[in-house]
C-alpha cells in the first residue's frame, strides 16, 4: 500500500479527475450539439468516451511524472519529501513509468477513434490520436523547458486547451467554432492558475498573484458566452438559466482562498488557493456542460467526490 501511495503522489492522483472533467465536457457537448457523431441506436460511443477518459488520464499522469523527473534538483531544495528526491522512486524508474503512461495514453486515443469508426458508418475518426500526440508533445515541452520561462503558464494553458479538444475529437471539425470556445475558456483559466502557482513553494509576489487572479477572472468572463452556443444551435435555452449562478458560485469558492493568498502570500496560503482553483476546474467544466446539455451536465460534479477524498491523503500541488 505504501508503494501504491508513493506512485499516487507521483502522479498527483486527486488532480487526474480534473482531466476527466475536461473529457466529460467535450463528450456531453458533442452528444448534445452534433448527435450525428455517434451512431444512432448504438452504445459504441460509450467505449469511445471511456477510451478518451483513459487517454486523458494517462497523459495527465505522465505529465506529472515527468514534471518531477525534470525538476529533481529544484525539488531537492524546495520539496524534498516528494517521491523522487526522497529516494522512494528512482529517477530512471519514474522516467520509465512516465514513458509507459504516454504510450498508454496515445494507445487509448487510437482505440477511441477506432471504436467510434467501427460503430458509426457515418464518420471516420482520426482526430483522437492526432490530438493525443500533439498533447503529449506539449506536455513534454512544458515539463522539460517551457515552464522555466515567462511563457510557462501559456504552455500549460495550451495543454488544457488540447485536453478539452481531445474530449471533442469525435465531433466533426472538433466542433468548430463552439468547441474552440469551450477549450479556450478552460485554457485561459488554467493559464491563470499556473501563473498563480509559479512560486507556491516560497513567498510569492502580491502583484503577480493579483495578475494571475485577473487571468482566471477573464476565463470565467469568457465562459459567460457559452449560452450563445445554445441559441446558435437552436436548442432549448432554459438549461442555461442557472449557468451564471454556477459561475458566481465558482467565483466565490476560489475567490476567498485567492484573496487570502494575495493578502498573505506565504507558501501555505498560496498552495491552498491553488488546490481550490484546480478542483474548481471540475466545477467550471460542469457549469459549461450544463449550459449546453442542461442539468445533466452537472453529472461531471461527481468527479469531485474521489478528488476530494483522495486529496485528504495525497497532495495535489
Amino acid at each position: 500500500m505504501n508503494r501504491l501511495r508513493t506512485y499516487a503522489q507521483l502522479v498527483r492522483l486527486p488532480n487526474v479527475f480534473t482531466a476527466f472533467a475536461d473529457i466529460g465536457l467535450g463528450i456531453l457537448a458533442t452528444w448534445q450539439l452534433t448527435p450525428e457523431a455517434f451512431a444512432l441506436g448504438e452504445l459504441g460511443w460509450v467505449w469511445s468516451a471511456l477510451f478518451l477518459m483513459a487517454a486523458s488520464g494517462c497523459l495527465y499522469c505522465a505529465g506529472m511524472v515527468f514534471n518531477d523527473v525534470f525538476d529533481l534538483e529544484q525539488d531537492k531544495r524546495e520539496r524534498p519529501s516528494r517521491p523522487i528526491p526522497s529516494g522512494r522512486v528512482s529517477r530512471s524508474a519514474a522516467a520509465a513509468f512516465g514513458a509507459v503512461l504516454f504510450t498508454a495514453g496515445i494507445g487509448f486515443a487510437w482505440l477511441a477513434g477506432w471504436s467510434s469508426t467501427a460503430h458509426s458508418p457515418l464518420t471516420t475518426h482520426h482526430s483522437p490520436i492526432y490530438i493525443a500526440c500533439l498533447l503529449a508533445g506539449c506536455i513534454l515541452l512544458y515539463d522539460g523547458w517551457l515552464k522555466r520561462f515567462w511563457a510557462g503558464p501559456l504552455g500549460m494553458g495550451a495543454c488544457r486547451f488540447l485536453n478539452v479538444l481531445l474530449g471533442l475529437s469525435l465531433a466533426p471539425n472538433l466542433g468548430w467554432p463552439w468547441g474552440t470556445h469551450l477549450a479556450l475558456v478552460i485554457g485561459v483559466y488554467v493559464v491563470g492558475v499556473t501563473w498563480f502557482a509559479r512560486t507556491e513553494a516560497q513567498m510569492s509576489s502580491r502583484s503577480a498573484l493579483a495578475g494571475a487572479a485577473g487571468i482566471m477572472a477573464i476565463g470565467l468572463l469568457l465562459a459567460l458566452a457559452a449560452p450563445v452556443i445554445v441559441t446558435e444551435f437552436h436548442l432549448d435555452p432554459y438549461p442555461s438559466a442557472f449557468f451564471p449562478y454556477f459561475l458566481v458560485g465558482l467565483g466565490f469558492l476560489i475567490g476567498f482562498p485567492i484573496s487570502r493568498a494575495i493578502s498573505r502570500p506565504t507558501a501555505d496560503h498560496v498552495q491552498k488557493a491553488v488546490k481550490q482553483a484546480i478542483l474548481g476546474l471540475v466545477i467550471l467544466d460542469a457549469a459549461l456542460a450544463s449550459s449546453i446539455a442542461g442539468i445533466g451536465g452537472l453529472a461531471i460534479l461527481v468527479l469531485l467526490v474521489p478528488a476530494l477524498y483522495l486529496g485528504r491523503w495525497i497532495y495535489s500541488t
